[in-house]
């Protein structure tokens, strides 16, 4: 049975990274994140530029800034950080089914994110395991999250391996089952993570490198140092037990972003909205998916919360789209109070596809109709696109509406009238058109016209409205319809008459019981 493979995508300062994905005009400056906004915060991650100014993690603000007082600095964000990991399990759920985030670390690892997946038979599709690292490498260099890629048999070897490159970005390894050993025994202790009691034993043995602690007997180290060292020497040798990568099933994606200032204007607001959802399409893009709805939640002064829902007629990954159906709903409701923090979620919904057919033409891209669909409801307002459906009602003004969704397949090509043989020519019957009596069409009226109607004997004699006015020559009915008689709001009692006046229109006069009402709901053509 082959060994397993795991791939490892490390990126060794995520809270930087982080902040220069959602802030791109950054990269290249001297820049650092610290974790509070006073003097004496620490610094937690240092840009190239920094580091090479001599200011480096550990210090604090005050003593970075006496070293490089151009410098640069933004407080840690948990909510763009969140993002990001969750953005390392798209880009590698976009090249393997089967990926989970690794642990938060501790201590000198706490600023480090990864994420694992599974690099089984990855060679058949990418010719080889050198070619898949290039392409996990690729997609995170796209999504602004540069990181080092390295492939081993297990999570904790393949985390070790990229860790022994963090300083090194963009670096891709694979290491091989018969080269690990060789690999693995000069690396430092300290990139396992040992427990700081641990660690400070084995520095007093004078154990320092992975060679050093597995020449050690088990048995004794247990004795000394408790029953932590065995898990230690089991992740030194990559034998540690360590349960199979899940299959995410979940799709709902979300960022968001602190402002560094209160936002009271629309057109400020709609630039950080633009980034937050271009994030979201690329995200969405990665998985396969397309945007169904869009969640906005707006945390304001004085600790005032607006959570508001924009819902799309069809699913749509285009960016464009979005920003403008969420910037009308902010024209239509805006904000009580100054904006403090942006958040965005959405659930992914698969992109719809079409069945080519080998004799038929393709037709429109099913993308381009979901878009299409998006921008008519952008103009028309939040659910007036869809598809008629007849409800459940004998109300004759009833009308429902349902998500137009296209046939799955074409639909066979209908015969033309020509095409279909006349009845009457079997029995040699030749028939006139022109002899047969045509059927008016009701046009009906919405909303109906109010009309004034005098009766005489229960039937309306004369009639003034701004469709037709003059007297009844000729009346037909009335025919009554009722429903809901349980309800007393919803309930409907009307009586339908059909009516000739002396203008030359025929009309359909309705009255309605519970309004006491008269209205011309229909005319005939």
């Amino acid at each position: 049975m082959p060994s397993p493979r795991i791939a490892c995508l490390l990126v060794p300062d995520l809270p930087l990274q982080a902040e220069l994905r959602a802030h791109p005009e950054l990269r290249g400056e001297a820049l650092v994140i610290v974790s509070g906004p006073d003097a004496r915060a620490e610094v937690v991650a240092v840009s190239e530029t920094a580091r090479v100014a001599g200011i480096h993690r550990g210090a604090s603000l005050a003593q970075a800034r006496s070293i490089f007082p151009m410098l640069r600095a933004r407080v840690a964000s948990p909510a763009l950080e969140r993002a990001a990991r969750d953005t390392l399990l798209d880009i590698a759920l976009s090249l393997s089914p089967r990926a989970a985030l690794g642990p938060r670390s501790a201590g000198f690892f706490a600023a480090e994110g990864c994420v694992f997946l599974d690099a089984n038979g990855v060679g058949s599709l990418f010719h080889s395991e050198a070619g898949f690292a290039s392409a996990l490498a690729e997609r995170a260099q796209r999504q602004n999250l540069p990181g080092v890629v390295s492939l081993a048999s297990t999570r904790t070897v393949a985390l070790l391996v990229a860790r022994s490159f963090a300083d090194r970005p963009d670096t891709t390894y694979v290491l091989s089952p018969a080269q690990e050993r060789a690999f693995l025994d000069p690396l430092p202790l300290d990139l396992l993570d040992p427990d700081d009691r641990v660690a400070q034993a084995l520095t007093r043995f004078g154990v320092r490198t992975v060679r050093d602690l597995l020449c050690l007997p088990r048995r004794a180290l247990a004795q000394r140092l408790g029953s932590e060292i065995l898990e230690l020497i089991d992740r030194a040798r990559g034998t540690a037990t360590e349960s199979p990568l899940p299959e995410p099933a979940l799709t709902r994606i979300e960022e968001a972003m602190d402002l560094e200032s209160p936002i009271d204007c629309l057109e400020p607001l709609g630039f950080v909205l633009r980034g937050l959802i271009s994030r979201i399409a690329e995200r969405l893009s990665l998985r396969g998916l397309a945007c169904g709805s869009l969640e906005i939640g707006l945390r304001t002064e004085g600790g005032g919360r607006d959570v508001r829902r924009v819902g799309l007629s069809a699913p749509t990954l285009d960016g464009r789209v979005l920003l403008r159906l969420v910037s009308l709903d902010l024209e239509r409701h805006p904000p009580e109070a100054p904006v403090e923090s942006v958040s965005l979620q959405t659930e992914g919904v698969p992109i719809r596809t079409d069945q080519l057919d080998l004799f038929a033409p393709r037709g429109p891209d099913p993308a381009a109709l979901d878009r299409t669909l998006s921008e008519l409801e952008m103009l028309c307002g939040e659910g007036r696109v869809g598809a008629p459906e007849v409800p459940d009602t004998h109300h004759p003004t009833a009308f429902a509406q349902k998500p137009f969704s296209p046939p799955a397949s074409p639909t066979t090509r209908r015969s033309r009238p020509s095409d279909l043989p006349d009845p009457a020519a079997r029995f040699g019957v030749s028939l006139d058109p022109t002899s047969i009596p045509a059927t008016p069409a009701l046009r009906a009226i919405r909303p109906p016209v109010c009309a004034e109607v005098r009766v005489d004997r229960g039937l309306p004699a004369f009639v003034r409205s701004a469709v037709s006015q003059g007297d009844v020559i000729v009346v037909s009915g009335p025919w009554r319809t009722t429903g809901k008689w349980w309800s007393p709001e919803d309930r409907f009692v009307l009586d339908h008459f059909d009516a000739q006046i002396s203008d030359g229109c025929v009309i359909r006069l309705c009255f309605d019981w519970t309004k006491r009402l008269w209205q011309v709901d229909g005319i005939y053509d």
